[in-house]
């Protein structure tokens, strides 16, 4: 997703004129025009530079150049980096989102950017992931889903995304599964089937999804998987006949 905002020609290019960095660093080898450059348009250039000069980077957090702003605040110590949490473009902050400590990210829950807001959720301390439960955008809410204790899960059953059920599909322990045996799509469904406690499989070898009644078998009860020897679909007769010479009577 690209920057809202307008990305400012850099006028000052990979020129060591006026480089305050020219006269110390350059004579020793320590930057390189066109390789090792944080006057450089181009971020590799300017990142090889801050991590040799890690020490450097607070003095470009400020900079009009978006790019230079975002890798300084990969190095610049924490404190200084902070007010960056209102920065103007979106990369900077999701940056500062990385490096924040999990308190300090609250403000960023409600961040314009998705990606501000999905690192926000892989990070926030469980007790603070509800207030994100209902964000806007599915892909933070299927973060949220991967990072909820179980007990605050069943909040997103309704949930109209499919991924996001899915996650909570494959988080919710076996004998909390049965609210999603009558979910509307069908990969949710076969999720459930495949860690479903054999009493509720049964339920799902009925399933109009063959992807479903195929997982079903595995899990239900050998007798109940039996009836599933006539299924109308291959795949799943097969799997049927094989369970029953897995475990004849």
């Amino acid at each position: 997703m690209k920057s809202s905002e307008l990305r400012p020609h850099d006028d000052a290019g990979s020129s060591c004129v006026g480089c305050p960095h020219a006269d110390r660093l350059l004579s020793a080898g320590h930057c390189k025009p066109g390789d090792i450059c944080v006057r450089a348009k181009g971020g590799r250039q300017i990142d090889r530079f801050l991590r040799l000069h890690p020490g450097s980077a607070t003095d470009y957090l400020g900079d009009p150049f978006w790019e230079r702003r975002a890798i300084a605040a990969r190095y610049a110590p924490l404190d200084a980096v902070k007010p960056l949490i209102r920065d103007r473009d979106e990369v900077v902050r999701r940056v500062v989102a990385t490096r924040l400590s999990p308190d300090d990210l609250l403000p960023l829950r409600r961040d314009p950017d998705r990606e501000v807001r999905i690192a926000v959720a892989q990070r926030l301390p469980q007790d603070a992931l509800p207030a994100m439960i209902a964000d806007e955008d599915y892909m933070v809410r299927v973060t949220v889903a991967r990072r909820l204790a179980h007990g605050k899960l069943p909040r997103l059953f309704a949930d109209p995304e499919r991924e996001v059920r899915k996650a909570i599909a494959r988080r919710l322990p076996a004998f909390a599964l049965g609210k999603l045996l009558a979910d509307p799509d069908p990969e949710v469904r076969c999720i459930v089937a495949e860690r479903a406690l054999p009493d509720d499989a049964v339920r799902l070898l009925a399933d109009p999804d063959w992807r479903v009644r195929y997982a079903a078998v595995q899990r239900a009860p050998r007798e109940a998987a039996y009836a599933l020897h006539d299924d109308q679909d291959s795949e799943v007769r097969l799997a049927a006949r094989q369970r029953s010479e897995r475990e004849p009577p």
